[in-house]
């Protein structure tokens, strides 16, 4: 048996176990372990699980695994990143890391964080609905009520539908506050259940916002908390300069003994 320290941390309720990885004393081999560490009843509990490794060329390296054990990227669990980072003093305010989509860059501003995202290269429509690859692919669904959806059901079947086999995608459903705001609730493909908040989801869902009446900032409301999404877009499903905002906060601390 060995002794794993760990940092928990949430980003609007989308929380994730945090492991300093520079020295590598996460195991080799680690689907299972990852599996059983996330679980909400017999591990620590969480919707992913991030390594920070070093990297020769930037500040660090951010692996992020689903509970699954697949990878992709996480918007919210990148955001928690950099903070962490900031606390193990690997960073000051600003980091350019590196993730599964190649290089990111951060900021920390008023307990914030600032977060970069990939361009987004078009759109493509299944109706009135949305594909959109955030560095995960998301399908983005606008409905009159979100409360009224059955996230889990609904979710789990476009998720699985032969339109997206075999990879898959995550579903978001967005409710319409404003002409700037959205209320969305997603299912996360890896989780393979609603959480509270999604970063690749929340920002597919602004940028569907954006087509549809135009703006460039979009203030979402998540069944965790409240992020911000700006971006350019040229009017044709090209999005840049796009970056996700919000807070990402440490929770606790332990240790858990591994095999």
């Amino acid at each position: 048996m060995a002794i794993l320290s760990f940092d928990k941390y949430q980003g609007t309720g989308n929380d994730f176990i945090m492991i300093d990885n520079r020295e590598h004393v996460f195991p080799a081999h680690k689907d299972s372990l990852i599996t059983s560490l996330c679980h909400r009843r017999f591990g620590i509990g969480a919707d992913g699980l991030i390594l920070i490794e070093k990297h020769q060329a930037y500040d660090f390296e951010m692996i992020y695994y689903n509970p699954d054990g697949t990878q992709s990227l996480c918007g919210n669990g990148s955001r928690c990143a950099v903070m962490f980072s900031h606390s193990l003093g690997i960073i000051q305010k600003s980091a350019k890391f590196y993730s599964i989509e190649g290089p990111l860059f951060a900021e920390i501003r008023d307990e914030r964080v600032y977060l970069k995202m990939p361009d987004v290269k078009g759109v493509a429509h299944h109706g009135d609905d949305l594909f959109i690859n955030t560095g995960s692919p998301h399908y983005v669904r606008f409905v009159s009520d979100t409360d009224k959806m059955d996230v889990y059901h609904t979710g789990r079947e476009i998720r699985y539908s032969q339109d997206f086999h075999p990879a898959g995608t995550n579903v978001n459903f967005v409710q319409k506050i404003g002409k700037e705001s959205i209320y969305v609730r997603t299912y996360e493909r890896g989780v393979e259940d609603e959480t509270l908040s999604c970063g690749t989801g929340v920002t597919a869902s602004a940028l569907a916002m954006g087509l549809k009446e135009g703006n460039d900032h979009v203030y979402i409301k998540t069944r965790g908390g409240e992020l911000e999404v700006t971006f350019k877009s040229d009017g044709s499903g090209n999005f840049m300069d796009i970056y996700l905002i919000g807070p990402a906060m440490k929770v606790f601390s332990g240790q858990v003994e591994i095999s």
